[in-house]
C-alpha cells in the first residue's frame, strides 16, 4: 500500500516543482533591480554565505512538497570613514588656501608641530629640529610669564622650489644704457624719490659717473647709479629675490620709497611681489607699481641706512628661501616694538607672510612681517639663534 501510495503521489511532486520554477521566472524585475542595486550603496553589501532554508510543506492545491526553497539574505555593513574617503573621486585644493597639504611643494616646513596648527608642516632637519626645540622651551617660558597664553610657532617657510620663483642671484644680462634726457627716478631724501630728467653725466678723477637729476618737483641732485631708478616696467627675467627697487607710494603717485625685493610671485604669495621698503615695512605689489635701481651695489645691503632693519635684511637674504616665520591667528594678542618699547598688540589680518596689527593703547594699525625682529617672539628667537651660534664657534 506504501509503495501505491507513492507512486500516486510521484506526479503531484514533479508538477509542484514545475510551478515553482514557473513561479521564479516570471518574478517582477523590480524586486531583482532592488537587490542589485543594494549592491551599489555607499555602505558595503555583504552576501550572507548561510543561506536559510526553507522548506514548502503545502501547495495550493493541499499536496506536500518535499522542495527546498533558498533564500538570499544581504547583510549591510557601514565601511570606515578612511574607506568612504578614499572612495571619493579627490577635489581640486582651492588656489588661495592658507593651509597647505602636506604633499605641496612649497608647503611650510614646521621645526616643531604641534596639534593645534592650522598649518600643513612638516620637518626640515634634525639640527632645525633641535633649533625649534630651543625655541619652543623659550616660548614655554613666556608663556609663563603672559597668563599661559599661547605663543607662536616659528617656521621656516618655504616659499617654493622652482628656481624662477627662490632665485637671489642677479641674472646676467647687459645693463641698460643711462643717456642724457632720459626719464628717471632718482633719490632726494633717504626715503623720497622722485621722477626727473638726466640733464648731464659728470666723470670724477676715480673714474666713477654721477648722474645730474632735474626733478619734476623743483629742484637738482647729483647721484650715483644706484640712486637712480629706471622709469620703464622692469621684466621679469630681471627679477630676482634681493634686488633694489623703488615703489611707487600708495598717498602719492609721483613719490618713490627704496627697498629690497623680498618674494617673487608663486602660489604661496598669491603670485605677488614682496618688498621690504628700507623704514622696515613690507608691502605687497604688482609688477607695475615698482621700478629696477639702475646700477645697484654689488651687496644691496650697504645701500640700506645704518639701523636694525639693515641687519634684518643681511639675515634674510642669507635664510631664503627658507625665512622664519611665526605663525599667529586673528584676534591674537602679542607684543610689537614700537618707538623703543614694547607694547600690546592684536591681530587684525594675516596675509601671507604679513599682517595687520592694532596697538590697544593708541588704536594705530600697521603692517608688520611675521618673521619681523619687532616681534618679540621672534626677537627672543633670533638672540637665542646667535647664542647658539656663539657656542658652537667656543
Amino acid at each position: 500500500m506504501e509503495v501505491d501510495e507513492m507512486e500516486t503521489r510521484m506526479p503531484e511532486l514533479q508538477e509542484s516543482r514545475k510551478r515553482v520554477k514557473t513561479k521564479k521566472r516570471t518574478e517582477p524585475y523590480e524586486e531583482r533591480d532592488d537587490d542589485e542595486n543594494m549592491s551599489d550603496s555607499p555602505c558595503g553589501s555583504v552576501p550572507s554565505t548561510t543561506e536559510t532554508p526553507g522548506k514548502e510543506t503545502q501547495l495550493e492545491d493541499g499536496s506536500d512538497s518535499l522542495s527546498v526553497i533558498k533564500k538570499a539574505v544581504v547583510v549591510l555593513t557601514r565601511l570606515p570613514e578612511y574607506k568612504i574617503s578614499a572612495l571619493r573621486p579627490p577635489t581640486p585644493q582651492q588656489f588661495y588656501s592658507e593651509d597647505d597639504s602636506v604633499s605641496s611643494s612649497d608647503s611650510d616646513m614646521q621645526w616643531e608641530p604641534e596639534d593645534d596648527s592650522s598649518d600643513s608642516d612638516f620637518s626640515l632637519s634634525h639640527n632645525k629640529q633641535k633649533t625649534a626645540k630651543h625655541a619652543k622651551n623659550d616660548t614655554t617660558r613666556n608663556n609663563n610669564n603672559n597668563n599661559n597664553e599661547p605663543g607662536p610657532i616659528i617656521i621656516s617657510s618655504a616659499f617654493a622650489h622652482c628656481s624662477n620663483e627662490t632665485t637671489k642671484v642677479r641674472p646676467n644680462l647687459p645693463e641698460e644704457e643711462l643717456k642724457v634726457d632720459m626719464m628717471v627716478l632718482a633719490r632726494k631724501r633717504s626715503m623720497r624719490w622722485q621722477r626727473g630728467k638726466i640733464v648731464d653725466i659728470v666723470t670724477r678723477e676715480d673714474g666713477r659717473l654721477k648722474y645730474k637729476v632735474s626733478f619734476e618737483e623743483k629742484g637738482k641732485s647729483l647721484v650715483s647709479g644706484h640712486h637712480i631708478a629706471f622709469d620703464t616696467t622692469p621684466k621679469l627675467e630681471q627679477l630676482y629675490v634681493g634686488a633694489r627697487v623703488v615703489v611707487r607710494c600708495q598717498d602719492n603717485k609721483f613719490r618713490f620709497r627704496p627697498g629690497v625685493l623680498s618674494e617673487l610671485p608663486s602660489r604661496k604669495n598669491r603670485l605677488r611681489f614682496l618688498v621690504f621698503l628700507d623704514d622696515h615695512t613690507p608691502v605687497y605689489v604688482g609688477l607695475p607699481l615698482f621700478h629696477l635701481v639702475c646700477r645697484p651695489q654689488e651687496n644691496v645691503v650697504d645701500d640700506i641706512p645704518d639701523s636694525p632693519h639693515k641687519s634684518f635684511m643681511m639675515q634674510y637674504l642669507k635664510d631664503w628661501p627658507y625665512p622664519h616665520l611665526t605663525q599667529y591667528r586673528v584676534g591674537q594678542a602679542l607684543n610689537v616694538e614700537l618707538n623703543g618699547s614694547q607694547q600690546r598688540c592684536e591681530v587684525q589680518v594675516v596675509d601671507c607672510s604679513i599682517m595687520q596689527v592694532i596697538f590697544l593703547e593708541s588704536q594705530q594699525k600697521e603692517w608688520i612681517h611675521r618673521g619681523s625682529m619687532r616681534l618679540e617672539h621672534m626677537a627672543r628667537f633670533l638672540e637665542m639663534k646667535a647664542e647658539e651660534r656663539n657656542g658652537d664657534s667656543d
